[in-house]
């Protein structure tokens, strides 16, 4: 089957398309993780993109449904150099988007698009299957509404609040599209878990007496995260809060700070990044914009920054008892090292 993924500088690739004839558009990110293809596919925070892997081949262990972040793909398209065609367990990459009606392409040149993204910074694309058609595919490339100016947290978050019952601390969730290994990290610590839609109040938190907030990942540019914003910087002070990925890009934005967008952000499991004691931990990361460290106001202190290009990625401010990371813990990235310090630390202050 004929695909071509074509790109708003011009570029075009044809290669061969898997899963079903159609067409998708928003950013080409890469993600440089060799394993967890499924994860990531899945994760919400890919609301609105196309996802490379710079791995070269992906699919060897087939589909595995337990790992899933979400119950459905988020990631518009994807595109690899192969998919395994033989993989060790059933059914496989290719089979699972044939099935589900999602659109992929293999047999392109990945570490030359991924160069590029680094050297240009992220860019528009489209994905066709079913044409080799590259122009076609450039000018739907163009097309493409910039990702900062797009509403995407509405369509991952959850529609109406729930409740996860537990014997532990309450914890009130508010869902920008979260992903499943950070409920399964509060469930096992017995957390009673209390979700809430990205649009929720500060009243309505309050409403179920949490011990806690916790502010999830979620796709797009921060700043459209209006009501979260709102929500945390009514709460700030009087409720501790705790963040991941885009849970920290919020908080930021709450207690005054700015965010701004990366030049092809933060893709992958082999992320190092220094805690305040020098130390270092192996993350898993997923966000294309980061909260501007000089931005945030006095009494805010970094806990972690990134070793390879020092981007923040931690700050707490003990006084309003925030504290945040933009790493994925739940992700075991090291590869259970990060989840230790910062779930454990979060439920040993709250005893």
């Amino acid at each position: 089957m004929k695909a071509v993924l074509g790109l708003e500088d011009g570029t075009y690739v044809v290669g061969d398309g898997f899963g079903s004839d159609g067409e998708c558009s928003g950013e080409l990110v890469f993600t440089t993780q060799m394993s967890g293809y499924m994860e990531a596919l899945t994760d919400p925070s890919y609301h609105g993109q196309i996802l490379m892997f710079t791995f070269p081949t992906i699919g060897n262990y087939g589909v595995d449904r337990l790992n899933f972040q979400h119950p459905r793909v988020w990631a518009l398209g994807c595109v690899t150099r192969e998919i395994c065609t033989t993989p060790e367990a059933q059914p496989s990459v290719i089979d699972y988007f044939e099935e589900q009606g999602l659109l992929g392409i293999q047999g392109v040149d990945t570490r030359m698009l991924t160069i590029k993204t680094r050297r240009e910074g992220t860019l528009r694309a489209a994905l066709v299957v079913g044409d080799d058609n590259g122009e076609y595919a450039v000018e739907c490339a163009r097309k493409v509404t910039p990702i900062s100016d797009r509403e995407l947290i509405p369509a991952v978050s959850c529609r109406q609040p729930y409740h996860i019952e537990g014997s532990g601390k309450r914890i009130a969730v508010i869902d920008l599209g979260i992903k499943k290994n950070m409920i399964l990290s509060l469930k096992a610590r017995n957390a009673d878990i209390h979700v809430f839609p990205h649009n929720t109040t500060a009243d309505q938190v309050e409403a179920c007496r949490p011990d806690a907030l916790f502010i999830s990942n979620g796709p797009g540019d921060p700043l459209q995260a209006k009501d979260a914003i709102r929500c945390v910087s009514d709460l700030a002070g009087n409720l501790p809060i705790y963040g991941i990925c885009m849970g920290i890009q919020v908080c930021g934005l709450a207690l005054g700070g700015s965010t701004y967008k990366m030049k092809f952000g933060h893709r992958g499991s082999n992320q190092p990044v220094r805690y305040k004691d020098g130390s270092i931990y192996i993350t898993t990361q997923n966000h294309g914009f980061a909260v501007a460290a000089d931005s945030l106001p006095e009494g805010c202190g970094i806990l972690y920054a990134n070793v390879n290009d020092g981007t923040l990625e931690g700050f707490e401010n003990a006084y309003l008892d925030v504290t945040c990371v933009q790493f994925h813990p739940e992700a075991h990235g090291g590869p259970r090292d990060t989840e230790i310090p910062f779930f454990d630390t979060m439920f040993r202050r709250l005893s």
